[in-house]
């Protein structure tokens, strides 16, 4: 289906022609175009708060109606962070506020991996919204938000009762894994300071957090975990390479240093 002059006024943000079209008899505000996407959802899309609100104002509107991606109109805003439409949609009766679109990702989700710490707030204050709820790859907002760094939005989750801190994903890889993989140490700090929270939790070839933040030379990370008192810094992986073997591998001098400066770090251990 083509797209329609009320999808690209709404689109746009075009509130006095969305109007004048929505007050003739013969539009159709729920005409979807070759996305799937709606009036609403364009609108939704572009943050327009005042087009949101004049569709929304419509009786015969649907609020919640996917696009091929099955992506609602508070999914689409919540991933790009549009504070006021969210607000819009969640006020709005018939909309699903922990639905499931087509890559498995609820709008909290997207909110947290994008670091939208607004629209996390206003999504964990609805009652049907479940924090822990994972994609299908078994990676929940709080494995998202550490992924790529979020500090703000982890900080916000782990505020919130109920919220697990290391659900591992289908791979074992927990929060706490991403983030030190990829050397976001407030996240890692954060994550360390919870009860519940396993720091030296294999993943599924035997690799801790250690292991990796050594590997990839992440030093501030490597400490913090270092002042773990249940981190064992010679713990081997499915092959048998510790993490000094790691970051020996990988020439990161800053880790190793770290580490031979330990006691307890046996510079025999690893793999041949």
């Amino acid at each position: 289906m083509s797209i329609t002059p009320l999808s690209w006024a709404a689109g746009n943000g075009h509130e006095v022609v969305v109007k004048t079209l929505l007050g003739r008899g013969d539009v159709d505000l729920n005409w979807a175009d070759h996305d799937g996407r709606t009036p609403l959802w364009r609108a939704a899309f572009g943050g327009h708060e005042g087009v949101v609100k004049l569709l929304l104002g419509r009786d015969d509107v649907i609020p919640d109606r996917v696009d091929l991606s099955g992506q609602t109109p508070l999914s689409c805003a919540a991933s790009k962070g549009h504070e006021g439409v969210v607000k819009l949609l969640l006020a709005c009766g018939g909309v699903h506020s922990d639905s499931l679109d087509g890559r498995e990702r609820t709008p909290l989700m997207w909110a947290a991996l994008k670091g939208h710490e607004g629209v996390v707030k206003l999504l964990l204050a609805c009652n049907n919204v479940d924090p822990n709820k994972p994609d299908g790859e078994g990676r929940t907002p709080i494995w998202w938000a550490s992924y790529n760094g979020h500090q703000g939005v982890v900080e916000i989750l782990l505020g919130r009762d109920g919220v697990d801190p290391d659900w591992p994903d289908e791979y074992e890889e927990t929060p706490l894994w991403r983030a030190a993989f990829h050397g976001h140490e407030g996240v890692v700090k954060l994550l360390l300071g919870r009860d519940g929270v396993i720091p030296d939790r294999l993943d599924r070839f035997g690799q801790t957090p250690l292991m990796w933040a050594a590997s990839k030379g992440h030093e501030g990370v490597v400490k913090l975990l270092l002042a773990c008192n249940n981190v064992d810094p010679n713990k081997p992986d499915n092959e048998g390479r510790t993490p000094l073997w790691w970051a020996t591998h990988y020439r990161n001098e800053g880790v190793v240093k770290l580490l031979l400066g330990r006691d307890d770090v046996n510079p025999l251990d690893g793999a041949n």
